[in-house]
């Protein structure tokens, strides 16, 4: 799949609703282009390695319920950044 800015956020909103249990409604959306340091959009998973070169994107940050999470993407895929201590790959 390929993604752009705006299917992107959709996509990182439907996972955090799920994670949470909120409807993807109470879930506010921004997201601004970015570089990342690699492939992995500087959030690499578990021993996950990745080419060391720079990796055009989005940055996004959702909040819900008063905090803030942050989903990184690419148009290959998306990933969520320090949920509870970890990174996860959403789609890829």
């Amino acid at each position: 799949m390929s993604f752009n800015k705006e299917s992107a956020v959709e996509r990182a909103k439907q996972d955090l609703a799920q994670r949470l249990g909120v409807a993807e409604s109470e879930i506010s959306a921004s997201a601004s282009e970015t570089d990342f340091p690699d492939m992995a959009l500087g959030a690499a998973v578990g021993g996950e390695m990745s080419a060391q070169m720079i990796s055009s994107g989005w940055r996004i940050e959702l909040r819900a319920g008063g905090k803030s999470y942050e989903y990184r993407a690419d148009k290959y895929q998306i990933r969520l950044r320090g949920f509870n201590g970890t990174n996860y790959i959403i789609e890829s």
